[in-house]
């Protein structure tokens, strides 16, 4: 086995332990690879217009490095599954969107998504995963602490008012969709309050590294 590629958006934000960014986050090998130009504001507000052929091209060259597996750190990145998936001869998992259809034929689950921007998160982004345009979904508060750091691309991060804002959109979308049960985190910098949502919600809780974890596991040979 090689390493897992990360395309990475050309951020500044800190990356606590559990980001994407974050070496520490991963099991495997990790090699991190920036795409430039694609900020975060390109690429969830401004749908990524005119970065796919970046992307493929660095997908491209963590594939000759000797990747064995690519996986971005957007979820909005969706909108480029296919296209990347095409590019490149090995596995690429462009979003934790990707888990939402292998849930939705678990008996009993209802899954609900949390993203960094509802508003841009279209339909589209949701079927590119091969899951509902319906499935029902919550951003963070329009202007809170987390998402200005992320959006704007912020140099600071107070990771409790963070996680005090991650909290209150769960608590949003629990009340909005009492009859979820499991959570998607679209937002690739939302895993390091994992394990707060889980203790506050009992739900669990699936993002971009758990689903590369998973499917990591399956390409190891036996």
């Amino acid at each position: 086995m090689g390493f897992l590629g990360i395309l990475m958006l050309q951020t500044r934000f800190p990356r606590p332990p559990g980001d994407v960014g974050h070496q520490g986050s991963w099991r495997m090998p990790v090699r991190f690879r920036t795409v430039l130009g694609a900020s975060p504001q390109r690429v969830v507000r401004e749908r990524s217009a005119g970065l796919l052929q970046p992307f493929v091209e660095a997908a491209r060259a963590l594939v000759d490095e000797g990747a064995s597996a690519i996986t971005t750190s957007c979820g909005f990145l969706s909108l480029f599954q296919q296209e990347l998936s095409m590019a490149v001869p090995v596995p690429v998992w462009s979003s934790s969107l990707l888990k939402l259809p292998e849930l939705a034929v678990q008996g009993g689950c209802r899954a609900g998504v949390l993203s960094v921007d509802a508003a841009a998160l279209g339909a589209d982004h949701l079927r590119s995963a091969g899951a509902a345009p319906d499935t029902p979904l919550q951003g963070l508060a329009a202007g809170c602490h987390l998402q200005r750091t992320l959006l704007q691309d912020l140099p600071t991060l107070d990771t409790d008012i963070a996680r005090q804002d991650v909290l209150a959109a769960v608590q949003a979308l629990r009340a909005r969709h009492p009859q979820i049960n499991t959570l998607v985190l679209e937002c690739t910098n939302l895993r390091p309050y994992a394990r707060d949502i889980h203790l506050a919600t009992g739900w669990p809780v699936h993002d971009i590294t758990t689903l590369a974890h998973e499917r990591w596991k399956a390409l190891e040979p036996p």
